[in-house]
């Protein structure tokens, strides 16, 4: 209960309860980024060639190893994961922006919304639009900054041999 409190402080209390009802009727709500986190959208291929396997279950337990345990989002519709970071975006992220726009890796913050799916919702089904592959274990515990860098450098280097970080 903590947990999905602390996700709908994003939205201003009389959206809330919009937010509520999402959840309920359609199992993900559309929160703003960039107040108390953003994201990082990360393709499904890029996991995929660091751990050889294409099941939606190993590729999240990959991704909770890799991140720590920190929050991150699955649309296996789209083969996306979204990684859930602090808010803000550090200088060195800015200028790795653009080698990884190229590899279909978006920082999201301030102006962006993402499909935040109930905080049950753990499981891949083919219901859902969304799960955590990761879930939100308590409010405020998001991915570290570093391993999030760390896992795109490590796909960057796994596509791309003879890149230099």
């Amino acid at each position: 209960m903590a947990t999905a409190h602390w996700l709908l402080s994003t939205l201003p209390t009389q959206s809330r309860d919009r937010a509520r009802l999402e959840w309920q009727e359609h199992q993900v709500a559309m929160l703003p980024l960039g107040t108390l986190f953003s994201a990082v959208r990360i393709p499904g291929r890029l996991v995929a060639d660091l751990t050889a396997c294409t099941e939606t279950a190993e590729l999240d337990a990959f991704m909770g190893q890799a991140l720590n345990g920190g929050p991150v989002i699955c649309d296996p519709r789209h083969h996306r994961y979204y990684a859930l970071v602090p808010a803000g975006m550090p200088k060195r992220w800015q200028r790795a922006a653009d080698a990884w726009r190229a590899m279909d890796v978006e920082l999201l913050g301030i102006g962006s919304y993402l499909g935040v799916p109930q905080v049950d919702a753990v499981e891949c089904t083919p219901a859902r639009a969304s799960h955590w592959a990761v879930p939100m274990n308590s409010a405020a515990t998001l991915c570290s900054r570093p391993a999030v860098a760390r896992l795109i450098a490590a796909g960057r280097r796994s596509t791309d041999p003879g890149v230099e970080e």
